[in-house]
């Protein structure tokens, strides 16, 4: 059965299709809620608070060819709320982060890149992980973002550039 599919019958009341499409989502929007929240608790509560707005306003939901986005929308504004009441800054040196990294997270990430995609600010954050982690295009992130595609590409342009700096001088430190 397609997603379209699926996402009709969530729509409808059907709590078994909403699982399956949560199922399909869920490493991916874990991804998202580790890098905002840096660490597995506050991932994991912004995941489940997602989840459980997602489900009881699915019927809101305007067209089912964009649940993904409109589910990733609900976790990005889930997890600066969540940031915004904690307001706090939690500093970790290399190996302690390491030592968090989440199964769900791919063994081959290298772990200066997500340290450095964590440090970034909020929006440019969110364009990265909208482009990299996720694969949107440049339209869909201005789209979910509600700004120009010009203003998303000089982010993205942006931010790798600043990420590379930042790797270069951490090779040239160590």
């Amino acid at each position: 059965m397609s997603d379209i599919k699926k996402v009709q019958r969530a729509k409808k009341g059907n709590n078994k299709a909403f699982q399956e499409l949560i199922e399909k989502e869920k490493v991916k929007l874990y991804k998202i809620a580790y890098v905002y929240m840096k660490n597995e608790e506050d991932a994991l509560e912004v995941f489940q608070e997602t989840v459980y707005k997602a489900f009881i306003s699915i019927k809101n939901l305007k067209d089912e060819r964009y649940f993904s986005t409109w589910l990733t929308r609900i976790l990005i504004n889930t997890a600066l709320d969540l940031l915004n009441k904690k307001k706090r800054i939690i500093p970790m040196d290399r190996e302690i982060l390491e030592s968090k990294i989440d199964p769900y997270l791919p063994s081959e990430t290298d772990p200066d890149l997500l340290h450095a995609v964590i440090e970034l600010d909020e929006k440019y954050k969110t364009v990265l992980i909208l482009r990299f982690y996720k694969d949107y295009t440049v339209k869909q992130i201005a789209e979910l973002l509600d700004c120009p595609e010009g203003t998303v590409k000089t982010n993205i342009h942006r931010e790798v550039n600043l990420l590379r700096e930042i790797l270069k001088e951490d090779c040239v430190h160590e």
